[in-house]
């Protein structure tokens, strides 16, 4: 019987091309460009490859068909990359939850579904900083809705550390995936979005993980809920870590990390999350939805020098006149880059309404001072 340390032995290069194949077909069928979609799947499989425990998780994560219907869930449930409604693994009772059914894992944590519920069993807990769920958990209980509900914690049976949370059936990343998202959903879903944010950061606390996947959905029109609070920084519970001025840098998800986390500014603060999710409305406002920026997948060589060179490229190379800040960073971005005009925002959002173009230009902006703050945006 193959165990969790040798299932990869036992995986061939053939298999693995299958599930790409597969996973690409899905994409497909949902609207994904051939090309979008070849890149995607080899992102997914990949992804599943590190991040599975065993055959049956690897398999299961690699099994998103089921969920790219519009009854069935997102590809993924928050940061947890998910195996489907139609996962054929068994049940399980964890703690006082009976038939969970596994749905996806993390880094540190697999995730299940027991009916109303969503349980997040933390199955590794050494050397996972920024991850931290204890400290997680103690964030999520200050908090107060559109941020997702902590419903309670405890041990399992193994004495895993377990949180539960209301189990949403859908993501704003699913949702970007069906195509054109109407306008009265766009207001409803960044409404509380930015009210998710301006209750956190009015607290000092910072996401640092803003992106689709965390925004989970009742249903397509609502409410949302912010989540994935894994790696959130507190004042007071996170200083002894991370002191304000000397924050990680590894934060943020693909397309949606700001540039002076990227240029190694380590006393960074709420602007983040304002950053990322100014480029989550812009990617709903285009037509079809897209990302603003490119990033390769975290795993490639230059994934980061790519998203750099995307930003520039985009809205045009920072100067001294409009990100003031970057003067004082260890590596200044300027003069060590070819300079780029970029586009006029009329050009990179054309046929949508100024008002939301506004919001955008607010927040997509390099001097993170002058970035519009979660109170100062009106939708």
């Amino acid at each position: 019987m193959t165990t969790q340390s040798d299932w990869k032995t036992s995986l061939t290069s053939s298999n693995r091309y299958d599930n790409i194949q597969t996973i690409k077909d899905a994409l497909e069928q949902i609207g994904v460009p051939a090309a979008n979609a070849q890149k995607d799947a080899f992102s997914i499989e990949n992804d599943a490859y590190k991040t599975s425990t065993s055959r049956d998780h690897y398999e299961a994560a690699c099994r998103i068909g089921p969920q790219l219907d519009s009854s069935s869930p997102a590809e993924q449930v928050g940061e947890f990359h998910t195996a489907g409604e139609g996962s054929d693994l068994p049940t399980k009772t964890i703690g006082t939850y009976r038939d969970c059914r596994y749905i996806g894992d993390g880094v540190t944590a697999e995730v299940y579904r027991s009916k109303t519920v969503a349980l997040k069993v933390i199955v590794q807990t050494r050397n996972i900083e920024p991850h931290d769920p204890f400290r997680e958990a103690k964030i999520l209980k200050l908090l107060k809705k559109p941020c997702i509900p902590l419903l309670e914690t405890f041990r399992d049976q193994e004495r895993r550390f377990v949180l539960a949370f209301p189990y949403m059936p859908m993501s704003l990343e699913g949702l970007i995936a069906r195509g054109p998202i109407s306008r009265s959903s766009m207001i409803k879903h960044f409404r509380d979005l930015f009210t998710a944010l301006h209750h956190l950061h009015s607290q000092g606390i910072l996401h640092r993980d803003i992106k689709p996947s965390a925004v989970l959905l009742e249903s397509p029109d609502g409410p949302a809920y912010l989540s994935d609070f894994g790696i959130a920084w507190h004042p007071e519970l996170s200083n002894y870590t991370e002191p304000v001025n000397q924050k990680i840098l590894d934060i943020g998800t693909g397309p949606y990390r700001s540039p002076e986390a990227l240029f190694g500014n380590t006393s960074y603060d709420t602007a983040v999350d304002m950053w990322a999710a100014g480029t989550m409305l812009a990617e709903c406002c285009r037509t079809p939805p897209r990302a603003l920026f490119e990033s390769r997948p975290t795993y490639e060589d230059g994934n980061q020098l790519g998203l750099i060179l995307s930003i520039f490229k985009t809205i045009g190379s920072p100067t001294r006149e409009s990100w003031p800040e970057a003067v004082n960073f260890k590596t200044p971005p300027f003069d060590m880059y070819q300079t780029f005009e970029g586009h006029k925002w009329e050009d990179l959002l054309p046929n949508i309404e100024v008002g939301f173009r506004d919001i955008i230009v607010s927040l997509v902006k390099y001097s993170s001072s002058t970035r519009a703050s979660a109170s100062q945006v009106h939708l």
